[in-house]
């Protein structure tokens, strides 16, 4: 069968030629509309549900809605994960599903029905639960920054709202527009205090007074004058000064004019967050893609937008102001360029190899015939030009012609011989037939693994094994259709003449023959290098990713609990000034409101700078960090920190347990004595610091005795502060815009603790009584921020490493530190952000890696139809293992993500010399050679295409190992790690393989020595 195939298509070529003409204009269509993204598509079934209760503290929303929310989903099948985030009145609660168990749309149904059946035991006066699906494309494509001339910050709000986002959404591939800074216009009655208790009026009493009166409805039908007319209710205010002469009832059967109340203002909310470009306020927008979509399709789509909109608003400006596209254009042209250059150095190797340009053009074709039917297949299973799928294709350019290579130099070995150019190409695809087979076959063997793991891991990398794959597949094909038509067609030339054996060729018959007479010397120090290399690379640090320098670097910032909003201004504007100094750093884009962990609160900042291009500049990301660091060392009362470019720290884990004390205490234990080492740089803990806190205790006996409840209390001391909540407050019709009317104490009043003490509060008699009367005042600490995993105290600490020391060594010595080793009962330590996935990712590659080899094994044994000499073949593989640990020696790199899918690959690919050889080998003694000869003649005529092949891939490879251009940091490792398992396991493989076939060979004959004698059937039956 191995030879069929190609000798039929020599002879019968157009079908051949007619296919690949197919596939490459499909092919070519396919990638013209593949989406090019930065990570692949995820779509996991997860779930947020948000409660906001207005005021709430932390503490109390955890008792009141935080748990009854994760009791009730707790008891859903499939669960994964459930976290919940608390701060002062919002609770979040996210719940991942088990991918493959339940579906995103069924997640969704099941935990809308939970929550529904337990709405009635939450608060009342919670605005109603939010319950959406998580998409993991959350980070935004595009940013800009908009300027209006003439127009006031509410109404440049309300057009990005209202305009911007409407034709947005029209651009294919957008999924939502988010405005970013700004405001929101809103009507606020300032209420008079001492006016409202002369009224014996609360102002939760007007809010709903005024809810009442409101009112704008259609309802009911009649028949006048012979026709159907449906009914209308139509009692609003229509503007600011309509609603000051509005009056609302009292209890009394009296009623007021809602203007003696206070003041009403059309003013705008009181602002909970900023956003500001170089020091400067701006109000702008982010634009997030559908899931699917092409991020460079978006953003130009956006862009032209934004350029028709600038045309018909001749007053409105727009200004780019955070580029989340630009890296992944960067890395999908970096890639690409990667790839010419790989091909070409590839092509390069083998006409230095061959001094043919004939052999050499059938070589190259052999690299895009591949590679453009590849696109074809993936478009079709949903992939995208991601930074995973754009890798498996730049670092197996050269294993693309790998396949040729074997093809056309045996076609070349054969002309030599002195057949034609069509004589040599049916016997020499005859001959390499099995072994051309057998290097493709193990390579997919490897790789279908890594595209079928289970969970997230195997969802990022899904896309990066099965391109890999049918690359290969391609390649195979192409080395048994393609490569020897035209071999047979083109190679028309004069043969070169034989040339005699050359000094390395010498010198390497005369290594092979001591090596194959101290056959088990050379079996034993292979062993022992390979030991020495797992010893290395035990030894090596290691890392989840390493960083990369996409031109950015994310600064959180944080100010004490307390600060205010107008603090955090003053700091972000401080830090944009001293980065703007900065020759390299091109804008500082800040946003004030919430933390990088999505902690709502007003002391918290992210800013993003961006710098120049990493080509443009002479420091590196970790010397800029360093040196802005140094600028920003004088501020004072602020906590700073550089995350790196995947927004978190280097190393990151989380205290957990029921008891929270007992959590915050084992949490600060912890922080102070990583802050008490030097290999830790700045360490902190989220969620262990409290804020000031006015406390009412609410006196029961008093209260009961004037038909005071609890609730009423915080009712009225929360709607006089900042109003009711959103659901609940009247609104002002405007066209078909609603304006929010928010009652509340006037600003010098809600701030002023003696008229909050008496502020009313309605009795169950409809009595108004002073709230000093039931409730004392104090001032105290609350909890800020509360964090829940598996419904247990959560508090993530994180630091980064100091000393050239990787997260992988940081999680070492923390667990040597005292406090872990003595952690309190029911306290327990997790890993979290790149701490937690370098695991899960090493243990998903090291299933995929066992899967593998098994998988190569089962495929060798059925192609060669023996049992001993595929293991023979698989002895390449610790061969291997003694490049990656020379080239982590030389490089001084990290046992990483990068370096774990490389050692990945050269389990695919390594194994190509042995089974060249042995094929060869076993082939000779069917000829009537002895073994030793056999194998001795196979290493000599195998030298040459097994050189030339490990050459072409290590070219294909070089461009990467550089690792020039954007995404360069993460595939330089890999291919170091490529290249030099490539070449040492090519020179052992030329020495050992020999001599551990005639081992392995030998025991093989022992073995069928034994069985003939015990289970020969046929000498049973003479006997």
């Amino acid at each position: 069968m191995k030879a069929n195939i190609s000798a039929w298509a020599i002879r019968n070529p157009l079908p051949s030629i007619l296919l690949f003409v197919i596939l490459t204009v499909v092919g070519l269509y396919s990638f013209s509309r593949l989406p090019v993204t930065y990570f692949p598509t995820i779509i996991t079934p997860t779930v947020k549900v948000t409660v906001e209760q207005s005021g709430t503290t932390p503490t109390e929303l955890e008792t009141e809605v935080t748990r009854p929310v994760e009791d009730a989903i707790a008891s859903l099948p499939g669960i994964d994960e459930l976290t919940s985030s608390v701060v002062q009145g919002v609770s979040v609660t996210t719940v991942e599903f088990e991918l493959g168990v339940v579906s995103p749309d069924r997640a969704i149904a099941d935990v809308r029905d939970v929550v529904a059946k337990i709405r009635s035991d939450l608060p009342a006066d919670i605005d109603e639960p939010v319950i959406e699906r998580v998409e993991e494309e959350a980070q935004s494509v595009v940013s800009y920054a908009v300027t209006g001339k003439g127009m006031s910050w509410a109404e440049l709000s309300w057009f990005i709202e209202d305009v911007v986002a409407r034709d947005l959404q029209g651009v294919a591939g957008v999924g939502r527009v988010d405005r970013i800074g700004g405001v929101d216009r809103e009507i606020q009655v300032e209420l008079d205090a001492a006016q409202m208790q002369s009224l014996s009026l609360t102002a939760a009493a007007a809010t709903q007074a005024l809810f009442r009166t409101q009112v704008e409805r259609s309802g009911g039908r009649t028949q006048l004058s012979e026709r159907e007319q449906g009914v209308s209710t139509m009692a609003a205010a229509r503007s600011a000064a309509d609603l000051a002469d509005l009056h609302i009832p009292l209890p009394d059967n009296r009623s007021v004019r809602l203007g003696d109340l206070g003041h009403v203002r059309d003013t705008v909310a009181e602002p909970r967050s900023f956003a500001t470009f170089d020091g400067a306020d701006v109000v702008g927008f982010s634009v997030y893609r559908t899931q699917g979509a092409s991020d460079v399709s978006v953003a130009a789509g956006v862009a032209q937008a934004i350029e028709d909109l600038e045309a018909k608003h001749t007053g409105v400006g727009f200004r780019l102001v955070e580029d989340n596209v630009a890296y992944t254009i960067g890395n999908y042209r970096s890639a690409m360029q990667t790839l010419i250059e790989g091909a070409a150095l590839a092509v390069v190797i083998v006409f230095i190899f061959l001094r043919d340009w004939r052999a050499t053009l059938v070589a190259a074709v052999a690299l895009p015939l591949s590679v453009i039917p590849t696109f074809f297949v993936i478009a079709h299973l949903g992939f995208s030009l991601n930074i995973l799928s754009l890798l498996a294709i730049t670092l197996v350019t050269g294993i693309l012609v790998d396949d040729a290579i074997v093809e056309i130099e045996n076609v070349v070995r054969h002309r030599n011989m002195g057949k034609s150019a069509y004589r040599a190409a049916l016997d020499a695809s005859d001959e390499i037939g099995l072994a051309v087979i057998a290097i493709s076959a193990t390579i997919i063997a490897v790789f279908v693994p890594v595209g079928t793991m289970t969970g997230v891991v195997g969802l990022y990398f899904r896309e990066f094994g099965l391109t890999v794959a049918i690359a290969v597949f391609f390649s195979l094909v192409v080395a048994r259709l393609i490569t020897p038509i035209m071999a047979a067609y083109l190679m028309k030339g004069h043969a070169a003449s034989s040339e005699k054996l050359g000094r390395v060729a010498s010198a390497y018959e005369r290594l092979l023959q001591v090596s194959l007479r101290w056959r088990w010397t050379t079996a034993g120090i292979s062993i022992g290098v390979f030991v020495a290399a797992v010893m290395i690379i035990a030894s090596s640090p290691t890392g989840f990713l390493p960083d990369e320098d996409n031109g950015r670097l994310t600064l959180t910032v944080e100010l004490p609990p307390g600060s205010t909003l107008d603090d955090t201004r003053a700091v972000t504007d401080e830090i944009a000034k001293r980065l703007g100094q900065d020759e390299d750093v091109e804008g500082v884009f800040a946003r004030a409101g919430s933390s990088m962990g999505g902690q709502s609160d007003v002391r918290y900042a992210v800013m993003l700078v961006d710098l120049t291009h990493k080509s443009e500049r002479k420091r590196s990301l970790s010397e800029m960090e360093s040196d802005l660091d140094v600028r920003l060392a004088s501020l004072p009362d602020a906590k700073m920190r550089f995350l790196n470019s995947r927004g978190a720290r280097d190393l990151s884990f989380a205290v957990l347990g029921s008891d929270g004390a007992a959590v915050e205490a084992a949490a600060n234990a912890i922080v102070e004595a990583l802050s008490a080492d030097s290999d830790f740089i700045d360490p902190t803990a989220d969620g262990a610091l409290t804020s000031p806190q006015l406390t009412m205790d609410v006196m029961a006996d008093k209260a009961a005795s004037f038909g005071v409840s609890p609730a009423a209390v915080a009712e009225a001391i929360r709607v006089s502060t900042v109003g009711d909540v959103d659901d609940r407050l009247p609104k002002l019709i405007e066209g078909s815009r609603q304006i929010p009317i928010r009652l509340l104490l006037d600003r010098s009043q809600r701030d002023d603790l003696a008229i909050l003490q008496n502020l009313s509060v309605a009795s169950d008699t409809g009595a108004s009584v002073p709230l000093s009367a039931v409730a004392t005042f104090s001032f105290g600490e609350t909890i800020s921020f509360i964090d829940r995993f598996d419904r247990q105290r959560r508090i993530e600490i994180g630091a980064d490493m100091a000393n050239g020391l990787t997260p992988g060594q940081g999680l070492e010595r923390l667990d040597t530190l005292a406090p872990v080793k003595n952690l309190a009962s029911g306290v327990t330590l997790q890993a979290t952000g790149d701490s937690d996935s370098e695991g899960d990712v090493f243990e998903s590659f090291i299933v995929a890696m066992v899967a593998g080899i098994m998988l190569v094994l089962c495929v060798l044994i059925l192609l060669f139809g023996n049992v001993l000499a595929p293991f023979t073949i698989l002895a390449s593989l610790p061969l291997a293992i003694a490049g990656v640990a020379a080239a982590l020696f030389i490089s001084g790199g990290a046992v990483s993500l990068p370096v774990v899918i490389g050692i990945l690959m050269l389990m695919g690919i390594v194994t190509k010399n042995a089974i060249m050889l042995i094929d060869f080998a076993i082939e000779r003694e069917r000829e009537g050679l002895s073994r030793v000869e056999a194998i001795r003649r196979a290493c000599l005529e195998r030298a040459r295409p097994i050189v030339m092949t490990t050459l072409a891939m290590v070219g294909g490879m070089l461009p990467s190992a550089i690792g020039v251009g954007d995404g360069g940091e993460f595939r330089s490792p890999m291919a170091i790690t490529v290249i030099g398992g490539l070449l040492v396991s090519t020179v052992l493989s030329l020495l050992v393989i020999p001599a551990l076939h005639l081992i392995v060979s030998g025991f093989g004959d022992r073995i069928r020595r034994v069985t003939r004698t015990f289970f020969d059937v046929r000498e049973r039956e003479v006997a």
